[in-house]
């Protein structure tokens, strides 16, 4: 196999995933083509992304989001045969620039005052809590959070 050490400035086309081992993450970087000196009907390259230094895995899976402008640094490997996709093995990764609205993840935790609430983004109800694990109850949809913390305020005192 073919192999060259270089650097690659792309977009993040979805959330990085855990890799096969569980020290391991991938992803794809969408590198745009430039059409200034290529023919027409010629599509942006989709660079497979792999790398297993702690670090940059700790980065992938927690910070980086579709849309974040990334160089990756490291050892492309040329497909095996045609058609099938580069591997760039990630030994350095930079944010060029970040995705102007940040992606939710499948659940977000998130504090409204003495009071926490879970956002999943496969579900419209959302189950609030108090700070100190209470269950108040679950909201109808996230604009009714506010109305849900207000009387369970006034049935049970305004302590959380």
């Amino acid at each position: 196999m073919d192999t060259k050490h270089c650097a690659i400035d792309g977009w993040v086309d979805a959330i990085p995933a855990p890799g096969p081992r569980d020290d391991t993450a991938t992803f794809d970087l969408i590198v745009p083509t430039d059409l200034d000196s290529v023919e027409e009907d010629i599509h942006d390259t989709v660079v497979t992304c792999t790398s297993g230094d702690p670090r940059i895995v700790h980065e992938l899976l927690n910070r980086i989001q579709p849309g974040d402008l990334l160089r990756a640094t490291g050892t492309l490997v040329h497909p095996p045969a045609p058609g099938e996709p580069a591997l760039l093995v990630v030994d350095a990764l930079e944010v060029l620039d970040t995705a102007p609205i940040p992606v939710l993840r499948e659940m977000v935790l998130d504090r409204y005052g003495d009071y926490c609430v879970i956002f999943d983004a496969g579900h419209e109800q959302v189950p609030v809590f108090t700070a100190l694990g209470q269950w108040v109850g679950l909201a109808d949809n996230p604009d009714a959070i506010a109305t849900l913390i207000d009387f369970h305020e006034r049935a049970n005192g305004t302590d959380a």
